[in-house]
């Protein structure tokens, strides 16, 4: 059953922009890691690192407004082995997950040179 749905537009250029305005003080607050790593080996890096802030806000805007407290850097994106997006959660984003008995979060994500967009479904079995 479908308890959340959510969907995020940016501009590539904005996350230039935070880049330059905040260099590693923003990449070390948004992303993980592990998000950076696959982002760092990619032709592209800023439309990934786009792709994937747009990602988080889409399964932020699926928890709806209860999402108060919940940070960028604990919704983790990830890909699978066949390049598949999905989400893993830390923290207070998996105990909202938790409290919610979501048993899954399905993501899409794509990108342009201008822009990248992301939906977010939330899943419950019944």
């Amino acid at each position: 059953m479908i308890t959340g749905t959510g969907i995020d537009i940016i501009e590539v250029f904005r996350i230039k922009k935070a880049l330059d305005m905040w260099g590693e003080k923003f990449l070390s607050r948004v992303f993980t890691k592990r998000e950076l790593s696959y982002a760092n080996k990619k032709k592209f890096s800023h439309e990934n690192l786009a792709a994937r802030f747009a990602c988080k806000e889409s399964v932020l805007k699926a928890f709806g407004d209860t999402r108060v407290g919940i940070r960028l850097k604990n919704i983790e994106i990830v890909n699978d082995s066949k390049g598949k997006p999905e989400v893993i959660l830390h923290k207070e984003a998996k105990e909202f997950a938790n409290k919610n008995k979501l048993d899954r979060i399905i993501v899409s994500m794509s990108h342009t040179n201008n822009y990248a967009i992301s939906n977010a479904i939330l899943w419950r079995n019944k």
